[in-house]
C-alpha cells in the first residue's frame, strides 16, 4: 500500500472543472508581502549584530521548532527530539568536516560533509520515530525527550568521537566563488533561503495528498487503517521529513558558532523548541518562527533588563516562563490565535442567510 493510498476513482470531466484549485494563503496577504521584502532587505537596515544574533537566529531556532510544528501540527505527535536531531546533524558536520580538533575531524570537504550529516541525521531521527510512533500521547513526548536526554549524556561523557564537554571548536565555514559564505550578509542570506524553502516545502506537504493523508491519521488513524492506509508508515515518513528539516537548521547552527557542544542538546534546550512551537503557534507553520523571534529577543535582552532592575539576570528564563503561561492561557494556538481573535472582532461576520465564506 503507498503512502499516498492509491485509489482509482471514476471522475467526470465536469466534476474535474469544478473542483477548486489549492490556493497558497500568503499569495492574497498584503502583510505576507510586506515581511517577505523587510527580510530581503534587512542588510540594509540592520547591522551584523541583529542581522546574525536576531534575525539568523531567529531562522534557525524557528526552522528546528517548525520540523515540531509539522508533526505535532499535521501529525499529532510532539516530539522533543527535534533539536537533538539538529545537533546530531551539527556534530557530524564537525567530525567529517575541518576544524580546530584535527585529532577527531576527518577533515572532509563542506560539500561532502554537509551531505553526510544530512543523510545520517536524516536516518537518526527516522529510526527514533520509528520507535516513538508505536506510543501514543505522554508516552511519545517521553520516549522522544529520553532519547534527547540520552543523546546529552552520550556527549557529554564520549571523548574519542564528540570531544566530551568541551565540544567541537572552530569548525570551518564554506568558501566557494571567492565568497566567504559565513560573512554576516552571505550567511543571512543561506539562512534564510533555507528557512524559506522549508516553510514553503511545509506548506505544500500540508495540502499534498501525502499530507492530507497524515492529517486524516491525527484525526482518527482507526478509520484510516479500515481505508487501508498505513498508519505506522505515514508516522515514520513524517518524521523523515521533519528530521531532514531540522538536521538543515542543524548545519546552520554549527556554521553560525562554529562550534558545536553538548550544552547546544541539553534536555532544557530541547524544551526550549518545543516552547517556541507552542508560543507561536502549532497549527500554522508560521507559528514557529514567530515564537523564536519572541524567544531570541527576550534571551537577548531580557537579561540587562532585568540588571537595570536591580534583578538576577539569569532569571530571564522567569520571564520566558511567565510569556509562555500567559500566551498559553488566552489562547491554545499561541500568538496566531491571539491574532486570529483579535482579527475576528476588529471584522466581525455578519449572519445574513448566505452570507460568509464557503468550504473551498
Amino acid at each position: 500500500m503507498s503512502l499516498a493510498h492509491d485509489a482509482h476513482v471514476a471522475v467526470r470531466p465536469a466534476a474535474v472543472a469544478q473542483r477548486p484549485t489549492r490556493a497558497w494563503p500568503e499569495v492574497n496577504n498584503p502583510a505576507a508581502w510586506i515581511v517577505a521584502v523587510i527580510l530581503l532587505i534587512m542588510p540594509l537596515i540592520a547591522s551584523g549584530f541583529f542581522l546574525i544574533e536576531i534575525f539568523a537566529s531567529t531562522l534557525i531556532l524557528g526552522t528546528i521548532a517548525l520540523s515540531l510544528m509539522f508533526l505535532a501540527g499535521y501529525g499529532g505527535m510532539v516530539s522533543l527530539m527535534q533539536l537533538t536531531i539538529a545537533g546530531f546533524s551539527a556534530y557530524m558536520v564537525a567530525v567529517f568536516g575541518i576544524s580546530g580538533n584535527a585529532n577527531i575531524s576527518l577533515g572532509w570537504p563542506w560539500w561532502l560533509a554537509v551531505p553526510m550529516a544530512l543523510a545520517l541525521a536524516t536516518a537518526f531521527g527516522t529510526l527514533g520515530g520509528a520507535l516513538a510512533v508505536r506510543t501514543e500521547g505522554i508516552y511519545t513526548i517521553m520516549i522522544t525527550l529520553a532519547i534527547g536526554a540520552a543523546f546529552y549524556y552520550f556527549t557529554n561523557q564520549n571523548w574519542a568521537i564528540f570531544n566530551g564537554h568541551t565540544g567541537i571548536n572552530t569548525v570551518a565555514t564554506p568558501h566557494f566563488w571567492g565568497v566567504n559564505w559565513r560573512a554576516d550578509i552571505p550567511f543571512y542570506y543561506i539562512v534564510l533561503a533555507v528557512a524559506a524553502l522549508c516553510y514553503f516545502a511545509v506548506e505544500y506537504l500540508s495540502r499534498a495528498p501525502f499530507g492530507l493523508a497524515l492529517q486524516g491519521v491525527r484525526d482518527n488513524p482507526r478509520r484510516m487503517a479500515a481505508l487501508g492506509y498505513n498508519v505506522n508508515a505515514h508516522r515514520i515518513a513524517a518524521y523523515a521529513f521533519a528530521s531532514f528539516v531540522a538536521a538543515l537548521a542543524g548545519v546552520l547552527q554549527v556554521w553560525n558558532y562554529r562550534q558545536i557542544s553538548p550544552g547546544s542538546v541539553s534536555v532544557g534546550a530541547c524544551i526550549d523548541v518545543l516552547i517556541i512551537a507552542v508560543v507561536g503557534g502549532i497549527t500554522r507553520p508560521i507559528g514557529p518562527f514567530i515564537g523564536a523571534l519572541i524567544f531570541v529577543l527576550l534571551r537577548t535582552f531580557a537579561l540587562d533588563f532585568l540588571v537595570r532592575l536591580g534583578l538576577d539576570g539569569n532569571r530571564f528564563r522567569l520571564l520566558i516562563g511567565l510569556g509562555f503561561l500567559a500566551i498559553v492561557f488566552w489562547s491554545s494556538d499561541g500568538v496566531i490565535g491571539l491574532w486570529q481573535r483579535w482579527r475576528q472582532r476588529q471584522h466581525p461576520r455578519t449572519n445574513r442567510p448566505g452570507g460568509g465564506r464557503g468550504h473551498g
